[in-house]
């Protein structure tokens, strides 16, 4: 973990929600951040932690999961440049309801959530980007929740695989980041099923593997597999 220098102005060129910032917005905001860079596998956010900030990714490539006792995690999501941390904590959650750890090295901004708090609510336009980007999530949480409670193993792994292979994770190789037990822990299934699933998924032609890497090859039978459950 580094402390380095960064310019806000310097994310108007890749953040959408920040070219809503005027220029007097963008000076407060870097009064009020601080930019970290970690290492592959170092904690960004600990669940239970106190959380005075929500964080930025600049770039990188991060894993955000639930901590269900002393060995079990849920992966709940992949964040990458342009996603938020922890935007809860502005609206009254004082510790961290997750952790986060890089799966790569990864540039994080750390800002202030009271300071971003007060720029929500003195521009709109810049509330209307982030909120929408993080509606998103909403949506992932959703898809969690419908694979714990209705979908059989095969189906939650296929659910897994699609969301990781997602169109916004395309740059990033997430496949070559990611163990096994990683990927299981993205299907909720444990990592034996897993790694007998992949195999199944291989033979059918829905996957080929490629050294750590997972390409897709028939998406559509993929897709229905994770409706279907």
């Amino acid at each position: 973990m580094e402390n380095q220098d960064h310019n806000c102005h310097d994310c108007l060129k890749t953040s959408e929600c920040f070219r809503q910032l005027y220029a007097d917005e963008l000076s407060f905001l870097s009064d009020k951040k601080t930019q970290i860079a970690y290492l592959k596998g170092e904690t960004i956010v600990k669940q239970g932690a106190f959380a005075p900030y929500i964080l930025y990714v600049i770039d990188g490539l991060v894993r955000v999961y639930l901590q269900a006792g002393k060995s079990k995690q849920l992966n709940l999501r992949l964040a990458v440049k342009g996603d938020f941390l922890a935007f809860s904590t502005i609206f009254g959650d004082n510790v961290y309801n997750y952790s986060a750890v890089a799966l790569k090295d990864s540039t994080v901004c750390m800002i202030d959530k009271n300071a971003m708090r007060q720029l929500l609510m003195k521009n709109p336009d810049f509330a209307f980007q982030i909120v929408g980007r993080n509606c998103r999530n909403d949506n992932r949480y959703l898809n969690i929740i419908q694979n714990l409670s209705y979908k059989q193993m095969r189906g939650k792994l296929a659910s897994a695989l699609l969301y990781l292979s997602s169109d916004e994770f395309k740059e990033e190789g997430v496949f070559e980041h990611l163990n096994r037990q990683d990927i299981a822990d993205f299907a909720s299934v444990t990592v034996e099923s897993a790694i007998k699933f992949l195999k199944e998924f291989e033979k059918d032609k829905l996957i080929r593997f490629e050294g750590k890497n997972i390409e897709i090859i028939n998406r559509s039978d993929l897709d229905v597999l994770s409706r279907n459950g």
